[in-house]
């Protein structure tokens, strides 16, 4: 198994666009943040070479799509009753 480097900035990586995209959505599911506040997008680091999450910049146009079309707060509603059902 190859070992993944890690990044100078010691942010997460991710190993693909997909994966960090997906982490994002998850990210935006599974915790509250306050509004302005949060992983918004995704980048490619130029240190690492790979995907990192970020606070700033432009919105990732699948979590604006979420967010407008309401999928975004069905997922979090249905993640919140699967962690009530969970207890």
């Amino acid at each position: 198994m190859r070992a993944v480097k890690k990044c100078p900035s010691g942010k997460k990586l991710f190993i693909s666009q997909h994966l960090a995209e997906e982490a994002l959505i998850e990210a935006r599911i599974q915790f509250d943040y306050a509004p302005g506040a949060g992983p918004i997008g995704i980048y490619l680091c130029e240190d690492c070479g790979h995907f990192h999450l970020t606070s700033k910049g432009i919105m990732n146009e699948r979590l604006v799509s979420m967010m407008q079309s309401g999928e975004l707060r069905k997922a979090k509603m249905a993640s919140e009753w699967q962690n009530k059902w969970k207890r």
